[in-house]
């Protein structure tokens, strides 16, 4: 068998700091050998549903996702082929016609609220990790960014959190931490966890060279 890439599922809940750590690891092997694939980018399409259809999904909802077309990508990059990325569209509640073109790299980060909710794409992780961050952290962090990047109003945001966020977080996300081969305390902010993953990283790299 020749070199195959090294997958890491980074999962947890909205605002835990999965993307903090996902851009720490990314940092310490440099784009060259490394790239990050986003979950969010693969809802499914709904262009075939009326607006106001697609105005009531929940994104926070395993079924939201097209984990068949994420996991036809990840087996081309585990072969070193290129994919064509999918790109949502959160204006029109659906799949964009444009995609970004993905070379194929030694690691592969998925990160995503729910990559340890299906065992398939589990099976495909060499390392999987949960960053396990407190509710009341999660939910500051989610409405600083949504009222500022995203123009939501403070009323919406905590609506949307007890109505759909903190539900779907309970029945879906945090049961997926039982997965996780390690547990990251309060996301890129621990740097101790951070460089025992790097470390961990490099040797199944090493390793990977030689079989």
């Amino acid at each position: 068998m020749g070199k195959k890439p090294v997958v890491i599922g980074v999962a947890g809940g909205s605002g835990s700091g999965k993307t903090s750590v996902a851009k720490a690891i990314y940092e310490h092997f440099g784009d060259r050998s490394i790239l990050v694939l986003e979950q969010d980018f693969y809802y499914k399409d709904q262009s075939h549903l009326p607006f106001a259809e697609r105005l009531k999904t929940n994104y926070d909802h395993p079924l939201a996702f097209d984990n068949d077309l994420l996991i036809e990508h990840i087996h081309k990059l585990l072969q070193y082929e290129p994919i064509e990325k999918p790109v949502y569209d959160y204006k029109l509640h659906t799949r964009s016609n444009k995609v970004i073109h993905v070379e194929p790299k030694d690691v592969i980060i998925l990160e995503g609220i729910l990559v340890l909710e299906d065992e398939r794409l589990r099976n495909l992780m060499d390392i999987k990790v949960y960053v396990d961050t407190d509710a009341d952290i999660r939910i500051i962090r989610r409405l600083l960014r949504d009222i500022k990047e995203r123009g939501r109003t403070l009323e919406s945001v905590i609506e949307q959190y007890v109505s759909v966020v903190r539900p779907m977080h309970n029945q879906f996300v945090e049961p997926t931490k039982r997965y996780a081969d390690i547990i990251v305390p309060e996301g890129g902010q621990n740097h101790v966890a951070i460089d025992l993953l790097v470390t961990k990283i490099r040797t199944i790299l090493e390793q990977k060279s030689f079989l």
